[in-house]
């Protein structure tokens, strides 16, 4: 089968070949027995810039990148323009290009996802949409005013139903999303929840390079991965670390970039506390640092991020026990059912101090669930086995008909 992939948000383009994306690793599931092409951006969301160079191909699959002017923000107007115009560049491209079986597109952006919609539409080719985020819903959790807000985002919202309604496929990264989607879809009956994930073979390559270090006997390590931006409580986690009453020195490893990023080393420098804010690092490099911590931490404002995020998947791979904020019923669940780390209420600086201390000084709770973390990494976020499963799904369905798993009953 031909099969194209449109995804705007493939990571560092520049080094396809230690970035831990989603899309990279379905494409080159699927390339082994398919034709497969990614469409993609020249400005990756994560640089902030056009990429200096981006491989014709990569692991057997075409790399197409299109045009796109960029964007300085993550939420700015710019970046709808710059969407927009990647969009209509993707139109032209699809119209040029020999005709697929199955387009499988990611969500966001909706602009791209719905030129994939209607060009497959107009065309017949089976439709796969693969819910990464919910748009407008998270642009609303940043402009919150009553009433206005829903006028401002309406056409947003018409756009999102539209490519959830054209869909003849859902793959979702929760639930959460895939039950939007299906609100609004007539034409399937199910969804396939895939978590973002990691490959533990590949995981477990890097992290070997240096082994699991035998703490100080007066150091923990508390590791964050991922963004440093509004969304993300790192504020919270170091407030815990300066008022937890540990025997033992807490040391905040924190691995990401983001525009909140000078702000919170300020903070972690006047709260006296031991950090290392080490930017961000190489898929193999951050797996190696991950390795070495001894807790992680999972801090996420209210109202954000509704969905199981990556950072979780490594979290769990690394069997580390997670102090946990986020509202996300489906993952505070998921920590509850392994026991592989613990609850703490959204942005209260006290119970996440408590938590700290209670895994600082009790190593046999804090070696039991960092096994227990282990084992949820196993069952529920390695893509070797969860990701077949979209691979099959697309195989199968060529000739239409329907084997996605997650019923529509389980709406809420």
């Amino acid at each position: 089968m031909d099969i194209v992939i449109i995804a705007q948000y493939l990571g560092d383009l520049e080094h396809l070949e230690t970035t831990n994306g989603r899309f990279i690793y379905l494409a080159k599931m699927l390339s082994e027995q398919n034709n497969v092409e990614i469409i993609t951006t020249t400005f990756p969301h994560s640089l902030k810039r056009q990429a200096k160079s981006i491989p014709d191909y990569f692991e057997g699959c075409k790399v197409t990148a299109l045009y796109e002017p960029g964007y300085p923000k993550n939420v700015c107007l710019k970046r709808f323009i710059s969407h927009h115009s990647l969009a209509k560049n993707v139109e032209r491209y699809l119209n040029c290009r020999k005709k697929p079986d199955i387009i499988y597109a990611a969500v966001p952006s909706l602009s791209v996802a719905s030129v994939a919609a209607k060009f497959c539409r107009k065309n017949n080719i089976r439709f796969i949409v693969d819910v990464q985020d919910l748009w407008p819903e998270a642009f609303k959790m940043v402009f919150h005013i009553p009433i206005i807000s829903n006028l401002i985002f309406f056409p947003m919202q018409r756009q999102a139903d539209f490519i959830y309604s054209s869909a003849d496929g859902i793959v979702a990264v929760s639930q959460t999303y895939a039950n939007r989607a299906l609100r609004v879809n007539k034409k399937c009956k199910e969804a396939k929840i895939v978590y973002l994930g990691t490959d533990k073979e590949v995981f477990d390559k890097y992290a070997s390079r240096t082994g699991r270090q035998q703490e100080k006997e007066d150091e923990i390590k508390v590791a964050y991965v991922g963004s440093l931006s509004d969304s993300y409580d790192i504020s919270s986690i170091i407030e815990a670390i300066k008022i937890a009453k540990s025997k033992k020195r807490l040391k905040f490893i924190v691995m990401g970039q983001g525009g909140r990023k000078v702000f919170f080393e300020r903070q972690a420098q006047l709260a006296g506390i031991n950090y290392i804010f080490t930017g961000n690092l190489p898929y193999p490099q951050m797996v190696e640092q991950l390795n070495e911590c001894d807790i992680a931490v999972n801090p996420i404002r209210k109202g954000s991020a509704g969905s199981i995020i990556n950072k979780v998947g490594d979290y769990a791979m690394a069997g580390l026990p997670v102090i946990n904020t986020q509202e996300s019923q489906e993952y505070r669940k998921l920590l509850e059912k392994y026991r592989a780390g613990i609850n703490c209420l959204c942005e209260d600086i006290d119970d996440i101090a408590k938590a700290l201390q209670l895994l600082a000084d009790d190593e046999e709770l804090r070696i039991k669930m960092g096994k227990n973390s282990r084992k949820l990494g196993k069952d529920r976020f390695d893509r070797n086995s969860n990701y077949q499963k979209i691979v099959e799904s697309i195989v199968a369905n060529k000739g239409g008909g329907n084997t996605f798993s997650v019923h529509r009953n389980v709406r809420p």
